[in-house]
C-alpha cells in the first residue's frame, strides 16, 4: 500500500489507540490526509498541541459522534480508509447504562457502515475485543453485534467496492482504564485488590496494536477477523511485577468478568487459519460468497481449537512484564518481538 496517496480517518481518534495510531502514521507512513473524528474538543486541542504538525495540511479534526449519521457522511467524504476505534468500553458503565452503550457500539457501527458504503470508502477496519468472543457482559455483547454487522456489511458493501474487516486483541498495556495504572494507584495505598488469583489475561503493547492494525489494513479482503498471537500472564504475576511488597486483597470476581480471556472460540476455529504471527477467521460462506475473500494460504487450526489465555503456550514472566511497564513504549523487547510489525 502507498499510504502517501491515501486519505485516512479514525473514529475515537483522541483515545489511547487513536493518539498512538496518528503519531505512527504521521511519522512512518505519511498519508495524504489524516482525519481525527471524536466528540471531545479539549482532547482534540491537546492532540493538536502534542502532535505539533506546524500548520501541515495533512491533519484534520472533526468534532462528531458515531451516533450522528449525518456528521459521518460529511466526515467520510473523500476518505479512502476508516479505522473505527470509537466505543464505550468500560464494563461497569455498560452494565449500568446499557442502552447508551448499545447506541454507540452497535448503532454507531451501523452508521459507520452506511456512511462508508455511500461515501465510497475503500476499506473499513473495526477494532474489537476479546470480550466479544463468548461474551458474558453487555460490553462484550455489543462488540459481538458490531463484529457481526461488520461481517454482514461485506454482502452489500462489496457491490460498491467497500470492504469491512475486524481486528480483535486483548488487554493493551498503558491504555486508559486498563488494570496496570489501577494497580499502580492501589499499590501506593499498600494493597492490590485481586478478584480471583486464578485469573489470566492476554497482553499487547500499544505500539504492537497500532502496527498490527496497519498490517491488517494491507492484508484485508473483507469479512475476516484478524487475531494476533499474544503472550498471556497470570494476574498474580502482574501484581508482583507492579508492586512486589504490596498486600493482596482477594475481593471476588465481579459480575460480567471472566476468569480467562478467549480470542478465538471453537466455533470460529472451523473457519480459522494460522500464520506465523496471527490467526485469521475467514468469513462464512453465508456472508460472502467469494473465494477471493478467504485467506487460504494459512494452515487450518485443529478441530476444537480454542485460543484462550489460560491454555496459551506463550507466557510473560514477572521480570519481562516489569520491563514492559517501566520502560517507554516503543522499546524493542526481544520477548515480544514478532512479525506483527
Amino acid at each position: 500500500m502507498e499510504w502517501r496517496d491515501l486519505s485516512v480517518l479514525i473514529t475515537g481518534g483522541t483515545g489511547s489507540f487513536g493518539n498512538r495510531f496518528v503519531k505512527t502514521l504521521m511519522e512512518k507512513y505519511k498519508p495524504r490526509r489524516l482525519i481525527v473524528f471524536s466528540r471531545d474538543e479539549l482532547k482534540q486541542m491537546e492532540m493538536r498541541i502534542k502532535i505539533n504538525d506546524n500548520g501541515s495540511t495533512v491533519m484534520r479534526y472533526f468534532i462528531g459522534d458515531v451516533r450522528d449519521k449525518e456528521r459521518l457522511y460529511r466526515a467520510f467524504k473523500g476518505v479512502d480508509i476508516v479505522v473505527h476505534a470509537a466505543a464505550l468500553k468500560q464494563v461497569p458503565t455498560a452494565e449500568y447504562n446499557p442502552l447508551e452503550v448499545i447506541k454507540t457500539n452497535v448503532m454507531g457501527m451501523a452508521n459507520v457502515i452506511d456512511a462508508a458504503i455511500d461515501c465510497k470508502v475503500k476499506k473499513v477496519i473495526a477494532l474489537s475485543t476479546d470480550k466479544a468472543a463468548n461474551p458474558v457482559n453487555l460490553y462484550g455483547a455489543t462488540k459481538l453485534c458490531a463484529d457481526k454487522l461488520c461481517a454482514a456489511a461485506g454482502v452489500y458493501g462489496r457491490e460498491k467496492s467497500t470492504i469491512f474487516s475486524v481486528v480483535r486483541y486483548g488487554n493493551v498495556m498503558g491504555s486508559r482504564g486498563s488494570v496496570i495504572p489501577f494497580f499502580r494507584q492501589q499499590a501506593e495505598k499498600g494493597f492490590i485488590p485481586i478478584t480471583d488469583p486464578r485469573m489470566t489475561r492476554f497482553w499487547i503493547t500499544l505500539d504492537q496494536a497500532v502496527e498490527f492494525v496497519i498490517k491488517c489494513i494491507s492484508m484485508m479482503r473483507g469479512g475476516e477477523i484478524f487475531v494476533p498471537k499474544l503472550p498471556s500472564m497470570k494476574i498474580m504475576d502482574l501484581a508482583e511485577a507492579i508492586a512486589p511488597s504490596a498486600e493482596i486483597d482477594i475481593v471476588g470476581i465481579r459480575p460480567g468478568e471472566k476468569l480467562h480471556e478467549t480470542l478465538l472460540t471453537e466455533d470460529e476455529a472451523r473457519r480459522t487459519v494460522e500464520y506465523k504471527d496471527l490467526y485469521i477467521v475467514n468469513p462464512s460462506t453465508s456472508n460472502i460468497k467469494n473465494e477471493n475473500s478467504s485467506h487460504l494460504a494459512g494452515k487450518p487450526v485443529p478441530e476444537g481449537f480454542c485460543y484462550s489465555s489460560n491454555e496459551n503456550n506463550w507466557w510473560l514472566t514477572v521480570e519481562q512484564m516489569r520491563k514492559l511497564i517501566n520502560e517507554p513504549q516503543g522499546q524493542d523487547h526481544f520477548f515480544l518481538r514478532t512479525a506483527i510489525a
